[in-house]
C-alpha cells in the first residue's frame, strides 16, 4: 500500500470515528432527556449535562460537515471559498431561515413577531461579523485575499445596506422587496458557480500550484456527510440554546439580556463552530462561511420571510431596531471590512476589538431596555 493510500485510509477511519462519536452524543442527549422525563427529575445538573453533550455534538458534527464540504469541493472542482459561500453558508443559515419564516407566518395574528424576525436577522449578522469573527480571529489569525474583500466583502455590505434601505423607506419589508432580495441572492450564487473555474485558478495562483489530494469516496458519500453533519449541528445548536436559556433563567440572569444573547448567538452557533474548526484547515471555508452567511441572511433568509408575509416594524420595536440594531450592524460590517483591508490579514488585537464591539452593543441594548422599562 502506497503512502497516499495510507493517508486516505487514515482519513476515512477518522471520518468513521467522528461519525460514531457524533451518533453517540446524539443518542446521549435523547437518553438523558427521556430518563429525566420519566423519572420526573428536572434540575440544573441535568440541564448542564445536556448542554455539555449538545456542545460536544456541535463540535463533532461541525467537523464532519466541514470534511464533507471539502470533499464535495474536490469532487466538483469547486474552490473551497465557493463551497463556504454557497453550501456551507446556506446550511449554517438554516436556523435563521427557519426562525424568520416561522415568525413571518404569525405576523397577521401577532404583528410584534415581525420585530423579532427583523431584529433576529440583523442581530445575527452583527453577532457573526463581530463576536463570531472575533473569536475565530483570536483563536487563529486569518489571512484575507484581496478577491474575497473586493468581491464577497463588498457584496455583504451592499446586502445589509439594501435591506436597511427597504426597511427605512416605509418601515416595512414588502413582498416585492423580498422578491428583489431573493433574486439578488440567486444572481450572486449563479455568478459564483458560473465563474468557479476562474476563481479556482485565482486561488491556485495565490497559494502556489499545490495539488489537492483526492479521495476514493463518492460524491454521494460526501453529500451524506454534509447533510448529516448539518442536521446534527442544527439539532445540537437548538438544544444548546434551550439549555443555556434554562440555565440563565435558573441563575436569575435578566430576561432582556437572555433574549438578546441567546437568540443572536444561538442561531449563529453553527457558523461559530464550523468557522473555528475550518480555520485550522481551510481559511477559504472559514471566511466563506462567515461572509457567505452574512450575504445569505439579509437576502435569502429575510427575503423568504418577507415572501411569506410583509414584515412591518411596529411602534414598540421601532427605536430599538432603527436606532440601535441597524446602526451597530452597519458599523460592524464597515469595521470588519476595514480590518480585512489593512495588510489583508486579521490580527488577534483586531479580533479582540470586534468582540469589544459586540459587548458595547449589549451594553447599549441593555441600557435602552432599562430606560424603556423605567419610562
Amino acid at each position: 500500500m502506497g503512502s497516499e493510500e495510507k493517508v486516505m485510509g487514515i482519513a476515512q477511519l477518522l471520518h468513521f470515528q467522528t461519525l460514531v462519536t457524533t451518533g453517540a452524543l446524539f443518542l446521549g442527549i435523547i437518553a438523558v432527556q427521556l430518563l429525566s422525563s420519566e423519572a420526573g427529575y428536572d434540575s440544573l445538573v441535568v440541564t448542564f449535562i445536556i448542554a455539555c453533550l449538545a456542545l460536544g455534538l456541535l463540535i463533532y458534527s461541525a467537523d464532519f460537515f466541514i470534511e464533507g464540504a471539502k470533499g464535495l469541493a474536490r469532487r466538483g472542482g469547486l474552490p473551497e471559498v465557493v463551497i463556504g459561500l454557497t453550501i456551507v453558508s446556506i446550511g449554517t443559515s438554516l436556523p435563521e431561515i427557519l426562525v424568520t419564516t416561522t415568525a413571518a407566518s404569525d405576523v397577521a395574528m401577532k404583528p410584534e413577531v415581525a420585530d423579532f424576525a427583523i431584529g433576529g436577522i440583523l442581530g445575527s449578522i452583527f453577532v457573526q461579523i463581530t463576536l463570531v469573527m472575533g473569536i475565530v480571529v483570536v483563536n487563529k489569525g486569518l489571512k484575507i485575499r484581496e478577491s474575497w474583500l473586493k468581491r464577497d466583502g463588498l457584496i455583504m455590505l451592499l446586502s445589509v445596506l439594501i435591506l436597511t434601505f427597504f426597511l427605512l423607506t416605509d418601515h416595512t419589508l414588502e413582498r416585492w422587496e423580498s422578491v428583489i432580495l431573493i433574486s439578488l441572492y440567486i444572481v450572486y450564487i449563479s455568478w459564483l458557480l458560473t465563474n468557479r473555474k476562474e476563481i479556482q485558478l485565482e486561488e491556485e495562483e495565490l497559494e502556489g500550484d499545490v495539488a489537492v489530494r483526492g479521495s476514493n469516496w463518492s460524491v454521494a458519500a460526501y453529500f451524506i456527510m454534509v447533510v448529516c453533519g448539518l442536521a446534527f449541528a442544527v439539532f445540537a445548536a437548538h438544544h444548546l440554546v434551550e439549555q443555556a436559556r434554562l440555565i440563565a433563567i435558573e441563575l436569575n440572569v435578566p430576561h432582556a439580556i437572555v433574549g438578546t444573547t441567546v437568540s443572536g448567538i444561538g442561531t449563529s452557533l453553527p457558523e461559530l463552530t464550523i468557522a473555528m474548526m475550518a480555520a485550522k484547515r481551510s481559511q477559504g471555508v472559514a471566511i466563506g462561511t462567515l461572509i457567505g452567511s452574512n450575504i445569505t441572511d439579509p437576502l435569502l433568509s429575510i427575503g423568504l420571510a418577507g415572501l411569506v408575509h410583509p414584515l412591518p416594524i411596529t411602534d414598540a420595536g421601532f427605536e430599538q431596531i432603527v436606532y440601535i440594531i441597524i446602526p451597530f450592524t452597519i458599523l460592524g460590517c464597515f469595521v470588519a471590512l476595514l480590518m480585512m483591508r489593512t495588510s489583508y490579514e486579521f490580527k488577534k488585537w483586531e479580533g479582540y476589538t470586534l468582540i469589544a464591539m459586540y459587548l458595547l452593543f449589549l451594553i447599549a441594548l441593555t441600557a435602552y431596555n432599562r430606560s424603556w422599562i423605567a419610562f
